[in-house]
Formats: structure tokens, C-alpha cells, sequence
């Protein structure tokens, strides 16, 4: 069954991974690095998006709600309906610390950050 814009409902985290992504103002602002998994819920958590740094290193990387990022054929990539602005001032954290605490503290700060209404209430 098609999501409402046509596309597969059914998608491979390795298709995901690597994948550009864009502002609001149609800008490449980083890249999905991985998908944190909510096990006991069968939701994705949050996407990682990679913004910055230069061959690994001062890498920050944030937790973006999943329902935030809708993918444009044209750019072959993810948009996000945010500005540079605010992901550049939004949570940052490493790989570990996303997955910290069970996901839980980076994926409520992140909905909160982002004002997206969270899947778990």
C-alpha cells in the first residue's frame, strides 16, 4: 500500500542509511547515518542525521522524528521542514549517547526540540 504522496510503505534500513537530506530551504544539510529502533514498540525512534564535521571527526549528530523527514524523488533525498537554524541549534549528541537510557533521553528531547507529537502516548 502506497503512502499518501505514492511511495512504498516498506523501506530497508541500508536504503536509508547514507541518504542526503535537506532543509526546508532545499539546502544538503547532512546525511541519515542510522535508525534508532524502538523494540518494544516496533517504531523507528528517531532518524541519526549526521550534520557537519570532516572525515568523522567533530561529527554532531541529532535525533530527528521519523514522521519529520519525507523523502523527494527529485532531490533523491529527505527533507526536513526545518531551517538551518534550527537543526544547527537543535540537541546534538554522540552515537552512544543516542542509544543511552534505552533511546529515551535524546528521543523525548528530540520531540520535544522538534514539537512533533510522540508516537508512545
Amino acid at each position: 500500500m502506497p503512502t499518501d504522496k505514492g511511495h512504498t510503505r516498506a523501506i530497508a534500513a541500508s536504503k536509508v542509511q547514507g541518504t542526503s537530506v535537506y532543509n526546508s530551504a532545499g539546502e544538503n544539510i547532512g546525511q541519515v547515518e542510522d535508525l534508532v529502533l524502538d523494540k518494544t514498540s516496533n517504531n523507528i525512534m528517531f532518524a541519526v542525521l549526521g550534520f557537519g564535521g570532516f572525515l568523522g571527526m567533530g561529527e554532531k549528530y541529532h535525533a530527528v522524528p521519523w514522521a519529520t523527514l519525507d523523502y523527494d524523488e527529485d532531490r533523491g533525498g529527505y527533507v526536513v521542514p526545518f531551517t538551518k537554524d534550527q537543526l544547527q541549534a537543535a540537541p546534538a549528541y554522540s552515537i552512544k549517547e543516542l542509544t543511552g537510557a534505552d533511546g529515551e533521553a535524546a528521543r523525548d528531547a528530540s520531540f520535544q526540540y522538534y514539537h512533533v507529537k510522540p508516537y508512545w502516548h
